[in-house]
């Protein structure tokens, strides 16, 4: 079974310097990669399933974004935003690929999506497979809202398997997983402080650029990513949870007749959004990625 290595790659944000974590699965030579992209509160693990699965066919790279999980914390806040994470990515790509020719395949999970979105409109792009997992460019206000309330509360627990059960709590929108799955999920994103308190695996500060959002602001973003989405040209899967409040059924098919035109692939009884480790959802990725187009 292969298993996984723990690399690094330095980038930059106006503030200064930072690291930025990655997991790494298969062979470190083979030159089709394909890089997967958690969601906001989320990290590499997060793909443990995935990329294992994929790893004879890929060599598959998982960062944990910054501010998240085993990467830096950026020294000014304010620059936990979309487009920095995408020149973190764009560094990341520079470093594991050797023939940028050849390009990489994406498969990002929300706020994933949206970095690998923004990569794949821009000219002279490394994307050459997408795959959005529940993203799109319209962003339900009250989803955003809820995420960043969830994501700036400074949550302590006890032990363990308190965390856990609040992890499961805010996370059942992932839809139905077994106990083992559910443990998995909490211990990826729980770390024990210095003080033996349990505590979310993030920089607090991610909350900040949430809080600066106006409606105006709000609507000249999604203009943007809409502009974004119609200039993807590359073969795009798009995948939506049947429950999702973040990407609506009507967000979606408007999608699928603009821009890159992608499959639509819903997945019933899943709110935001799929977490791609159970097989049948896996399957959906590997058809998709492995498949001819």
């Amino acid at each position: 079974m292969s298993e996984a290595r723990i690399n690094s790659v330095q980038c930059s944000s106006p503030a200064g310097l930072h690291r930025m974590a990655y997991k790494e699965w298969g062979d470190p030579d083979n030159p089709k990669v394909l890089v997967c992209v958690h969601g906001v509160t989320r990290v590499a693990d997060d793909f443990d399933a995935l990329a294992r699965d994929l790893s004879s066919d890929y060599r598959v790279v998982c960062p944990d974004v910054v501010g998240r999980g085993r990467s830096g914390r950026l020294r000014d806040p304010q620059y936990y935003t979309v487009p920095q994470y995408v020149a973190d990515m764009v560094t990341l790509v520079a470093r594991i690929t050797r023939d940028d020719s050849r390009g990489v395949h994406w498969f990002g999970t929300s706020m994933g999506g949206l970095i690998g979105m923004i990569l794949a409109s821009l000219d002279d792009t490394p994307v050459r497979k997408l795959v959005l997992n529940d993203i799109g460019p319209v962003l339900d206000g009250a989803a955003m809202a809820r995420i960043g309330e969830y994501i700036g509360e400074d949550l302590r627990f006890p032990d363990f398997d308190s965390g856990a059960a609040y992890v499961k709590a805010v996370s059942l929108s992932f839809g139905p997983h077994s106990e083992e799955e559910w443990f998995k999920l909490a211990s990826d994103v729980l770390r024990q402080d210095g003080d033996g308190q349990w505590v979310r695996h993030y920089d607090l500060g991610l909350a900040q650029p949430f809080q600066a959002i106006t409606p105006e602001r709000a609507a000249g973003d999604q203009a943007a990513l809409w502009a974004a989405w119609d200039a993807i040209r590359c073969p795009t899967l798009l995948v939506r949870g049947e429950l999702s409040d973040l990407l609506s059924h009507e967000t979606a098919l408007a999608m699928c007749a603009r821009g890159p035109k992608p499959r639509l692939v819903e997945i019933p009884g899943v709110g935001h959004a799929p977490t791609f480790v159970r097989p049948e959802q896996i399957a959906i990725a590997r058809e998709f990625l492995l498949g001819a187009g």
